[in-house]
């Protein structure tokens, strides 16, 4: 144990200790970081097929995809764009802070402020889904289309529904764990000397972001019919 850690030790702030399968605290925030990078692989690779899938499919019924696209609220969908983009930057600060200082409520703050631009995000997308139950635009024995090639365009909301589904499960989780790390956060449980969780956990908010970002554009601006 380094001297700086001793006297954290006496001072009641001695962060988790490294486990045993590691050297130090450096190896141990080293491999934690590589396995979320694993972990954010994979995930690219999954999101990575739906999105082939909706490309291939969009490309041989444009027309019908263009035209169900234009049945989504862009306004709400450009609203939702900039809530997470908001988000990124409160997560963005969460991580900084806690890596330069022991303020415990200032990372709780902007964690929780990542909650509620994340809940807002959902709360959005939920009256979206409302709209589509109105419409008979959900996938099933319910749905309706007024449209040209209803079936083409079923296949789309299957798609649309699919691939923003996913996303809000991921949001919903990642919601769940910024909850615990601003709990954790008010107990000043983070510093200079231990943020990993709060640093992976950015990575995992900021990759949730970026997934929407491209699925706002695909989804609701290509090839768009007014």
């Amino acid at each position: 144990m380094s001297e700086r850690a001793t006297a954290l030790a006496g001072q009641g702030n001695l962060p988790p200790a490294t486990a045993h399968q590691f050297d130090d605290a450096v190896q141990q925030h080293e491999a934690s970081g590589l396995g979320m990078w694993v972990f954010l692989l994979t995930e690219i690779l999954f999101f990575g097929g739906l999105f082939t899938i909706y490309t291939v499919y969009r490309s041989l019924y444009p027309e019908a995809f263009g035209h169900a696209s234009s049945t989504l609220d862009i306004e709400l969908g450009t609203i939702n764009t900039a809530v997470l983009i908001g988000s990124s930057l409160t997560m963005a600060l969460a991580v900084h802070t806690a890596q330069v200082s022991r303020n415990g409520r200032l990372v709780a703050l902007f964690l929780f402020a990542t909650i509620a631009l994340g809940s807002v995000f959902l709360g959005i997308k939920a009256i979206e889904y409302a709209q589509k139950f109105h419409e008979h635009h959900v996938p099933g024995p319910f749905f309706h289309y007024e449209g040209a090639d209803p079936q083409q365009s079923e296949l789309f909301f299957c798609l649309y529904f699919l691939m923003t589904g996913l996303h809000a499960i991921h949001m919903v989780i990642g919601v769940g764990i910024l909850g615990v790390l601003g709990v954790m956060a008010l107990r000043g449980r983070f510093g200079p000397d231990y943020y990993t969780p709060v640093e992976l956990t950015g990575l995992y908010w900021h990759f949730v972001d970026i997934v929407w970002i491209f699925l706002f554009p695909l989804l609701y601006l290509v090839e768009r019919h007014t």
